[in-house]
């Protein structure tokens, strides 16, 4: 079971930020007006670069070697969305019930969890944890 662990955390995480990126990538109206609220007149640049850091995280995930630096990345990322939405947007966004608040946590802590149990693959630093 101990083995298993890791990939379902990747699993969670990934799918939670895959599951975002067609809306991202397409100009849904639900996603322009999410990151207009972030970033104004930049929301294009905002959504996409986010949505592009995304795809690259998930594909880390699963990368031999740099599931760290996947798990680095998810970490930042929904960082920021929970920041932005205890700060900009607000716990729930478009009557979604907190849905993507939520996500972002899980997403967070499934990230931290793997970053925990890949510390050992850190370049230099790695070795020394």
């Amino acid at each position: 079971m101990k083995k298993y662990i890791p990939f379902i955390l990747k699993l969670v995480a990934a799918i939670i930020m895959l599951q975002t990126l067609f809306f991202k990538f397409t100009g849904a109206q639900e996603s322009i007006d999410l990151f207009t609220k972030i970033a104004g007149s930049n929301e294009a640049y905002m959504r996409l670069g986010t949505g592009t850091l995304e795809l690259i995280a998930s594909i880390l995930l699963f990368a031999p070697n740099k599931t760290w630096l996947g798990a680095f990345l998810t970490i930042g990322l929904m960082g920021g969305a929970i920041m932005s939405h205890l700060t900009i947007i607000g716990i729930e966004h478009n009557h979604d019930g907190g849905a993507l608040f939520i996500s972002a946590i899980i997403t967070f802590v499934s990230g931290l969890i793997l970053l925990i149990l890949n510390k050992k693959s850190i370049p230099i630093i790695g070795s020394k944890l």
